[in-house]
This record gives structure tokens, C-alpha cells and sequence, in this order.
């Protein structure tokens, strides 16, 4: 009798992240002896701020260890609250806000309580690569929009009017956006408002975007962020997804939280108490110390983003410099996504043929030793993903280290 080992249907239909699994090859290259230089994760390498860390120490030695309600401490979620009116311009109560263990969970559990199977997420490419995985994960259809490096990968409200039907359900926005830092401009956003209000099948009471703003603070001027629940008319329509991991530092404390009527956040919330419960109790209360550092983070953050302002810089002026790059300056987060398309059709000697995004990735981890990820993983297979969040020097020797693989090539497309 043959032992069944077949899976659902569901986690079939999955796709594995490639920016965890390059990240995990150029680590176990590293591992191996192989001066790998690894631009591919969205990891800050900075390190917790001093008071945050503190906290989460001072909870520890205080036996502040047990499990804390599901929704997370009324201390922080009133922090949230007051955070999110302060400097988002929304106001929420405390039961009105869910604490996870991170934003990835907070995303999943709305799409999760949000759709039913059949329904149509729409997501603008490039998109981070696990908002198709978790609509695939609720039974839904990712719905993918195209946008283009020319208009800084912003997405055009009449294809967004024209892909919009009855089986549209969820609209997902992500500012700054990860892979492209593209941060929205008010006034697109308030273009996409008038959109969304009209749209037929839902009612006044029933969000229907998802906003995830987890880069927020990570932004340089003069761009600004705009919360999308703060529009008119968008408060019953937006859950709200941001947390501490990528602003703080704090990737390891696994802290995130969602925003949004009660109803759905409570429906969220009845899906955490059967999946983890409640988010590590240290890490909330690092997360109250990180709130208190003032308006955006305080001088903190201000030094972090000012570090990535200058890679950031430095990257677009050296790649401005290579032949058939095109290149989209990005207004926040730590990624430059990169348009090298006109190398596909290049025969690399000793390497073979560059045809996509991935096999450029492949050549520029063979050849110069730097770990990036393909642009296809982000549903634009014309773009590569570069993350600043390393030292200027290790940028600066990664880049040398690029352009030397790259100009030993010629364009396959004339540029």
C-alpha cells in the first residue's frame, strides 16, 4: 500500500519567495568560503536603537514573559493610535487595531479574512513578491497592473478603472513600495480614491484596499507619504498594514500591526488566535519604546534614512553611468529596481546565454559575486532588485564589482 504524499491544491499553486531563497544561497556561499557580497535581502543593517533594545532587555529581567491578549497590549495599541493620528491623520480606538507577529502576518490575515474564493485582488507590478502568494493563498486571483519604469512605476488610474469588475475585491497599494521605492504623490492617490468609491460591488461599510505602508518613515525629500485611509472616504474602505522591522530595525523582533473597522480587524484577529495568538511580548514592549522616540521615528531613524539617502545616490549616479541602464530614481524604501533588458540576448563567454532577469541574476552571482534578485519574482522581468541596506563601502565594491561583469558585455539592444 503506497503511502499518499501528494499536498492541497493550495500550497501547490504557491511559488517560493526568491528573495528568501537567493538570500539563503549567497548566505550558504558566503558559509562556504565564497566572498559572496549579498544586496539581495530588504534587511536593514543597522542595528536596533539603543532604547529600543533596552526595553525589550528591561521586559525580559522584569519576567515580562507570559502571553499578552491576542490584539496585542492596550499599552501599545494605544501607542499605535496615537501614532496613526498623529502622524498619519487617522483615528483609531484600541480595539480597532491588531498587533502581529509582523507585517507579512497582518497582510496575510486581511486578504485571508477579506476574500472568498473567486474573488480578484488587484495588485500593480512591480509587486512585492508575496502579495500574489497570499491572494492564491485565500482561493483569490491576483490581478496584476502593469506599470513602467518612465512613469517611475506609478500606477495608472484608468488601467486600474479598467481591470476594476464585480469579482474585484481587494486593491493592494504599497508606499514607499518595495521592489521600486516608489512613494505615491497625494493627488494619484486621491485619482485612485474616486476610483474605488465608485466601484459597484462594495458597500460604504467594506474595505476594499490594502495599504501597505511599512516604509513609511524610510522616504527623502521632498517625497511625503500619504496614508490612504486618510482620503476622504476611505477610512471604511482601507485596512492599514505597517510595523516596526524596516523604520527601526527591527526585522528579528517580528512586530507588525493592521489598521481598520472593526469588524475586519476582529475577523483578523479570530484568524491570529488559531494561527500563533498574540505577538511576543518582549517585542511589544520594544515596540512602545520605538513609538516613543518622537514624531517619525526621532533623530533614530532621521540618521538611518539620511545613510540610505547617500547609497541611494551613489547607486543612481554609477549605474547612470552604464550603458542600457535604465533607471527609475526611487523615492523611499532601500531598493533601486533597475531596467537591464537590453543586455537579454547576450551570450556571456564562459557563462552562456543572458535571456531574463533571472539568468542576468545567475551571471552577476557567477561572475561578480554579488547577490541580487530577478525582477520576474516582483512581475517585472525586464528590472533586477538591487537593496541598499549595506555599508557604502560594501555598495561601492559590489557596484565595481557589477560594472566590471556588465561592461564586459554590449548591449544586445541598442539603447
Amino acid at each position: 500500500m503506497e503511502l499518499d504524499i501528494s499536498l492541497s491544491p493550495r500550497v501547490s499553486s504557491l511559488k517560493p519567495s526568491k528573495t528568501i531563497a537567493i538570500t539563503d544561497q549567497a548566505t550558504a556561499l558566503v558559509q562556504s568560503g565564497v566572498p559572496v557580497i549579498r544586496l539581495a535581502a530588504g534587511e536593514p543593517d543597522f542595528d536596533t536603537p539603543a532604547v529600543i533594545a533596552e526595553a525589550g532587555m528591561k521586559a525580559i529581567r522584569d519576567g515580562y514573559t507570559k502571553n499578552t491578549p491576542n490584539a496585542g497590549t492596550l499599552e501599545l495599541r494605544s501607542a499605535i493610535c496615537h501614532k496613526l493620528k498623529e502622524e498619519n491623520g487617522i483615528s483609531y480606538t484600541p480595539d480597532q487595531i491588531l498587533v502581529s507577529n509582523g507585517a507579512k502576518q497582518s497582510l496575510l490575515q486581511a486578504v485571508l479574512a477579506v476574500c472568498s474564493p473567486g474573488d480578484e485582488v488587484i495588485i500593480p507590478a512591480p509587486f512585492w513578491v508575496s502579495y500574489t502568494e497570499m491572494a492564491r493563498l485565500a482561493d483569490a486571483t491576483p490581478v496584476i497592473l502593469p506599470t513602467h519604469i518612465s512613469e517611475d512605476f506609478l500606477l495608472d488610474p484608468k488601467i486600474l478603472e479598467s481591470k476594476l469588475s464585480q469579482k474585484s475585491r481587494l486593491l493592494v497599494i504599497g508606499t514607499p513600495s518595495n521592489p521600486a521605492g516608489t512613494v505615491y504623490p497625494r493627488k494619484l492617490l486621491e485619482q485612485i480614491a474616486q476610483i474605488v468609491a465608485a466601484h459597484p460591488r462594495l458597500l460604504v461599510a467594506s474595505p476594499h484596499v490594502l495599504s501597505d505602508e511599512i516604509y513609511e518613515h524610510i522616504i527623502y525629500a521632498p517625497a511625503t507619504h500619504t496614508s490612504f485611509a486618510s482620503l476622504p472616504g476611505m477610512w471604511e474602505r482601507t485596512l492599514t498594514v505597517n510595523g516596526f522591522s524596516k523604520a527601526f530595525a527591527m526585522t528579528g523582533w517580528r512586530l507588525g500591526y493592521l489598521a481598520g473597522p472593526k469588524h475586519f480587524v476582529s475577523a483578523c484577529g479570530k484568524i491570529q488566535s488559531q494561527a500563533t495568538s498574540g505577538a511576543c511580548s518582549i517585542s511589544q514592549k520594544a515596540g512602545v519604546a520605538a513609538l516613543g522616540l518622537g514624531y517619525a521615528g526621532g533623530e533614530a531613524v532621521a540618521t538611518m534614512v539620511k545613510a540610505f539617502k547617500e547609497r541611494r545616490d551613489y547607486l543612481v549616479q554609477t549605474f547612470g553611468e552604464l550603458e542600457g541602464v535604465k533607471i527609475s530614481e526611487p523615492q523611499g524604501a532601500f531598493y533601486l529596481f533597475l531596467d537591464f533588458s537590453s543586455y537579454y540576448g547576450t551570450e556571456a563567454e564562459g557563462f552562456g546565454l543572458i535571456k531574463d532577469s533571472s539568468s542576468l541574476c545567475r551571471y552577476l552571482l557567477d561572475k561578480a559575486q554579488v547577490a541580487v534578485v530577478p525582477g520576474d519574482a516582483f512581475g517585472d522581468d525586464t528590472c533586477i532588485r538591487i537593496s541598499y541596506a549595506a555599508s557604502l563601502s560594501t555598495i561601492q565594491a559590489a557596484t565595481d564589482s557589477i560594472k566590471k561583469a556588465m561592461t564586459a558585455l554590449k548591449p544586445a539592444v541598442a539603447v
